[in-house]
């Protein structure tokens, strides 16, 4: 085919879409753009853009910010299950280890974000918050991965496999997929580590209009943590599941240094609930405290509400706080999340550079002038049939690490690293080890090899043991 013909013909293509869709602003300067492959490759940039779709998200996200639906939600009423039950507790892990066992469980992380807000600049997961044993956030999930797939196999399971889909992002891809290969993925086989990307959504103007960041290139932004569906979809994922004969997905965020992956009880709840989602869940701190919480509509499904968007009854009401640790049953993510999300998106108002035609310069805007459209990974628990809710200690699972060490900061290294050390003093102490030295030591570690929950610690029963300690 002749190279000239063919970006003739791609330049009109493009062009009746700008002109359908009301954006014939995008080809203004198009006859600028050198043709050394730069006018191709914006036109193909266009090109594979949706436009009718991003027109029709943008409009129905508009619409909802107008739409006060917290008048619409209540406090949840329904059951909640409580790992501090302890007969719950123990045959929710069997049903759990059982299903692992069996091979019909699968792990999603969601690792599409940098480590900007620590200070690091490389993705989240790569990040290492000061352990003893100078684990990263990945290497914490990957080896207590490892080690419950010991753990199934030594409760008569027949499969050891637990796959993992780790959802990276454009900014990240390359050098997670680097970083894991160079650590040997931890010790998972390579053929249970599947990377899939999240998406991105071109930026509009508050009018809808696609945003160009330069003369031959657009801005775009990526599509909110519940990207994960489209992403499932597109990449193969779920039928990749299905041929393993997957039933159950655990789904999680790397930036939870306490999150245990597959939990056993979790699932088994989740089994025995007969639930195709699951929510696991803290008790908040307060009614002022600045978390997504657990409600309902007024019909009666369960939602999850961002603390402003919440009225005064709903904060004062809603007792449990969501930590985007959360289990589907592959049918629903098939037949329900994934189409269900399709139109599930919000208006997240931002200061975003764009390029003026008139002045052919990029201008920083000094307040918002446009719009990232995002989705949440909760916005399809509304199509749920059968939500449970399965508490936990904040102590033992939610220790997230989102910004740099700072006095009075929240969320930091810091804070998890004596998070992750109280639980491991814990777990020996109630082992009946008697702890001596520097008690309140900041160093101490019982890694993901030697204990996935503070099981098989029972050689230290009656034994001392000296903090700090790593082992």
């Amino acid at each position: 085919m002749n190279p000239v013909d063919d970006l003739i013909r791609l330049r009109e293509r493009v062009a009746a879409k700008c002109r359908d869709t009301g954006q014939e602003h995008l080809l203004e300067r198009i006859d600028t753009i050198p043709a050394n492959g730069s006018k191709y490759h914006y036109l193909r940039t266009i090109d594979e853009i949706d436009l009718e779709s991003l027109k029709a998200k943008f409009e129905a996200a508009v619409s909802a910010e107008k739409h006060d639906a917290s008048k619409e939600i209540v406090p949840y009423t329904g059951k909640v299950g409580s790992a501090s039950d302890e007969a719950l507790l123990a045959k929710s892990y069997r049903a759990g280890i059982e299903a692992l066992g069996a091979g019909s469980v699968a792990c999603v992380l969601l690792a599409g974000g940098q480590g900007t807000r620590l200070g690091h600049d490389a993705p989240k997961g790569t990040y290492d918050i000061g352990l003893p044993s100078g684990a990263s956030l990945f290497q914490l999930v990957l080896q207590r991965i490892m080690k419950l797939r010991e753990l199934a196999k030594l409760h008569g399971g027949t499969s050891a496999s637990i796959p993992l889909y780790i959802m990276t992002s454009p900014m990240n891809d390359d050098v997670t997929k680097q970083y894991m290969y160079q650590h040997d993925f931890f010790g998972l086989p390579p053929s249970d580590v599947r990377f899939f990307c999240q998406g991105t959504l071109p930026c509009v103007t508050n009018e809808g209009l696609v945003i160009q960041e330069s003369v031959k290139s657009l801005a775009f932004a990526p599509d909110g943590n519940g990207g994960i569906y489209p992403a499932l979809l597109k990449t193969w994922n779920i039928d990749d599941m299905e041929k393993r004969g997957i039933k159950h997905v655990h789904v999680f965020a790397i930036d939870n240094a306490l999150v245990s992956p597959a939990d056993p009880a979790f699932i088994g709840y989740c089994i025995n609930e007969n639930a195709d989602v699951g929510n696991k869940v803290i008790k908040r701190a307060s009614p002022d405290e600045k978390v997504g919480m657990v409600a309902e509509t007024v019909d009666g499904k369960p939602v999850i509400i961002e603390y402003t968007e919440a009225t005064p009854a709903v904060r004062e009401a809603s007792k449990h706080a969501s930590i985007c640790n959360h289990f589907y049953t592959l049918d629903f993510l098939r037949e329900k999340a994934i189409p269900g999300a399709e139109g599930l998106y919000h208006v997240a108002r931002k200061k975003i550079p764009y390029w003026d035609s008139r002045t052919g310069k990029v201008v920083q805007p000094a307040t918002s002038n446009g719009i990232k459209l995002e989705s949440f990974i909760f916005d399809v628990f509304p199509l749920s049939d059968a939500m449970a809710v399965w508490e936990v200690s904040r102590e033992g699972d939610f220790a997230p690490v989102k910004n740099a060490n700072a006095e009075g900061a929240a969320d930091t290294p810091d804070i998890a690293r004596r998070m992750i050390s109280e639980r491991s003093r814990a777990w020996l102490a109630a082992a009946g080890t008697e702890l001596f030295g520097d008690t309140e030591s900041d160093l101490c570690e019982i890694l993901p090899g030697t204990s996935y929950g503070g099981e098989g610690l029972g050689e230290y029963h009656g034994k001392r043991v000296k903090c700090p300690f790593k082992m």
